[in-house]
């Protein structure tokens, strides 16, 4: 088995933290959140230019569901294909799209 076609079956395998994301996936209103916060989310005119909207979110809210820290917030999202995939980063790359967890604070996971 090629470690391309392992990586294939790990994609298909269902657990229950795919499960769970999955239902809120289907339960939490993204559109409507993301036009209530639009509004107020940093737009980048000066300084670090912003995270988008909807990852930040993601992330802020699987933060608030799993308890984690800033950092643990980070490390799941890069190393936990079930989180990567939920938030739409690229864990392949050791960094989750951009986000990592050494940004001086300018940009608090949450």
């Amino acid at each position: 088995m090629t470690i391309s076609a392992f990586s294939d079956e790990l994609a298909q395998v269902r657990t229950k933290k795919k499960e769970f994301l999955d239902q809120i996936e289907r339960i939490v209103p993204w559109k409507e959140w993301l036009a209530m916060i639009q509004p107020c989310y940093y737009k980048g005119e000066r300084g670090n230019k912003p995270y988008p909207l909807e990852t930040m979110l993601r992330l802020y809210l699987l933060q608030n569901l799993y308890d984690l820290s800033d950092e643990a917030t980070v490390a799941e999202a890069i190393d936990s294909r079930a989180f990567s995939e939920f938030c739409g980063v690229d864990s392949s790359k050791n960094e989750a799209g951009g986000i990592s967890g050494n940004h001086g604070g300018d940009h608090p996971v949450g």
